[in-house]
């Protein structure tokens, strides 16, 4: 199965699961506070449903638009409109006769239990599988920095000790840490012995990101081939595994990164790339495929993590809060002339997902997936969770309901903002596939 079906199911699994569970966190509340759900609907039935049955009050059913689900409460205003119904007089087992603290919880539901699934999903994760992290043993020859943070005082073949002054030890995850979070000072140690505790900018992930270059810190690894794809142009042409790349088109090549660099440069062009195999020089040509990749791995060393069932509930919960923290902070890029564009859909959803079926890897995106949509709910914007959220504080602390006529307004305009930004983050996924290749 090709690539790009094998990321479409699981996109597609992976949101079902979510939507029925998300709404399950409006339902199960609406049910115990006796308040009636007429549907109850994974992906939206516009004019037709795939399937559909009545059970109780509630008829359950699949749509034919995968763009979410939703429930269907008697007595609220939300995307049904349905303002026969809200003209009536208020019923017992209506949503709009029950009291503000039941409306807000029946409306947290979804969002709790996103939050819920996320962090449970990376328990079980880290307590099934563990993790594997790079330490500075499995870097012996450090990063290579850019010019920028040359002139702030590191240098190439620099290790990680300490950020903030507490010991780093998963040091690949420096360029997040400075993107994302309040890096005020790293402390490196030079390929000299040295080490120096060097200061951070306050505003230099904003620099990093405007310039386009976000990672300041790229791995030094040996250009050794560790483990290649099947079926792809760099195994159907002859590379091996334990081959040592020396040169690609007559450029010489000392690390990994630079090898990939030049693979990149020369997109689907016919490369020249010579090997070291058994202390003998072998030239290999080999064409990348459509998508530049050729499918080769680096020999590279990892340590991994194990953790007991309690150890895997407090660094699973920790993991998760990091995961939500870090997509909250990379938002102040977004209101960027060139965060807008990097705004995705749901190819970029998709692209979340491997090429190749891995339960731990469809696992890890899914929990990714439903703190996204534990967060893009809770925004106040109404028509979303975290709209009618917002109008029922407003009620909480003024005491004041917000007429019907105005709710049914703001259901409009946070409809056209969803549909506005669906339009936009979709728009830019064509774009980016006709004209990024």
């Amino acid at each position: 199965m090709s690539p790009f079906w094998v990321k479409t199911l699981q996109l597609l699994l992976s949101l079902s699961l979510l939507i029925v569970l998300h709404e399950l966190g409006h339902f199960i509340p609406a049910k115990l506070f006796k308040t009636r759900v007429e549907k109850f609907f994974l992906f939206f039935d516009v004019k037709f449903a795939l399937f559909k049955k009545k059970i109780g009050d509630t008829v359950y059913g699949i749509g034919w638009l995968p763009l979410g689900g939703y429930v269907k409460i008697s007595g609220m205003i939300d995307e049904s409109m349905d303002k026969e119904q809200m003209a009536k007089p208020p019923q017992p087992w209506e949503f709009r006769s029950k009291p503000t603290w039941q409306r807000l919880i029946i409306m947290l539901g979804g969002v709790t239990v996103n939050i819920i699934v996320g962090f449970f999903i990376y328990i079980c994760i880290l307590y099934g599988y563990g993790r594997s992290i790079i330490t500075n043993n499995d870097l012996p020859l450090g990063f290579e920095v850019i010019e920028t943070f040359e002139e702030l005082g590191f240098k190439d073949g620099d290790q990680i000790l300490k950020v903030n002054n507490e010991e780093f030890k998963n040091v690949t995850q420096i360029n997040k840490y400075i993107l994302l979070r309040d890096v005020s000072t790293i402390e490196v140690k030079h390929s000299s012995g040295n080490t120096e505790t060097i200061s951070i900018p306050e505003d230099i992930g904003m620099t990093l990101f405007k310039s386009g270059n976000t990672k300041p810190f790229i791995e030094r690894l040996s250009p050794i081939i560790g483990s290649l794809k099947e079926d792809f142009p760099a195994k159907l042409a002859g590379i091996k595994e334990g081959d040592q790349i020396v040169s690609i088109n007559n450029k010489n090549i000392k690390y990994w990164h630079e090898f990939t660099t030049e693979i990149k440069a020369n997109n689907k062009d016919e490369i020249s790339i010579v090997v070291s195999r058994n202390d003998q020089l072998e030239t290999i040509k080999v064409t990348p495929g459509d998508d530049g990749i050729i499918g080769v791995y680096p020999e590279a060393e990892s340590t991994h993590l194990n953790y007991t069932f309690v150890e895997s509930i407090s660094a699973g919960s920790r993991y998760g809060y990091n995961i939500l923290r870090d997509y909250i902070s990379q938002f102040k890029y977004v209101f960027t002339s060139e965060g807008a564009t990097q705004i995705g859909g749901f190819a970029a959803i998709g692209n979340l997902f491997p090429g190749e079926w891995s339960w731990v890897q469809f696992w890890h995106t899914t929990a990714l997936i439903s703190i996204i949509l534990a967060f893009m709910n809770i925004l106040p914007i109404p028509a979303l969770d975290g709209g009618h959220v917002m109008f029922l504080l407003y009620e909480m602390i003024t005491g004041r309901k917000p007429n019907d006529k105005f709710m049914e307004y703001a259901q409009m305009v946070g409809f056209f903002i969803l549909i506005a930004l669906v339009l936009f983050a979709n728009g830019n996924d064509i774009y980016r596939a006709i004209f990024d290749k």
